[in-house]
């Protein structure tokens, strides 16, 4: 009995040893994410406008107006036509449009460029117009 292992010892030495690599890694990849990530924080501004008429059949309806993910308007239309202006603000848009009573949704996908969209209400859903 010269030599005597003592692996409970040998044991938690490597735990030890390989927890603070794990350690090291996780430091270097928050590191490298936080420094990647701070280049992307610019905020765009865009100048075109879209135009949103609803033209036709929303008198007097309860009626939602979503732009992406923003709510535009929310009210019920007292007057026709309604036009709501709203300046661009991601890099790409979908209007919606939910009637509230039916809870019908209409989508729509918005030029780039901006522009004038008119709508008009039947029986059958929200209808985007000819320009």
């Amino acid at each position: 009995m010269a030599h005597r292992l003592n692996t409970n010892r040998q044991f938690m030495i490597g735990n030890g040893i390989l927890a603070f690599a794990v350690i090291i890694v996780v430091v270097i990849f928050v590191y490298m994410s936080l420094r990647a990530g701070a280049g992307k924080q610019a905020v765009r501004n865009y100048q075109e406008v879209y135009t949103i008429c609803l033209v036709k059949g929303f008198a007097g309806e309860p009626v939602e107006v979503h732009i992406n993910d923003s709510v535009i308007y929310n009210n019920v239309v007292s007057d026709e036509p309604l036009t709501i202006e709203v300046k661009r603000f991601a890099e790409e848009s979908a209007l919606l449009i939910v009637d509230k009573e039916t809870e019908g949704v209409s989508t729509f996908n918005l030029s780039e460029m901006g522009g004038t969209y008119r709508f008009a209400k039947d029986n059958e859903g929200v209808k985007l117009l000819a320009q």
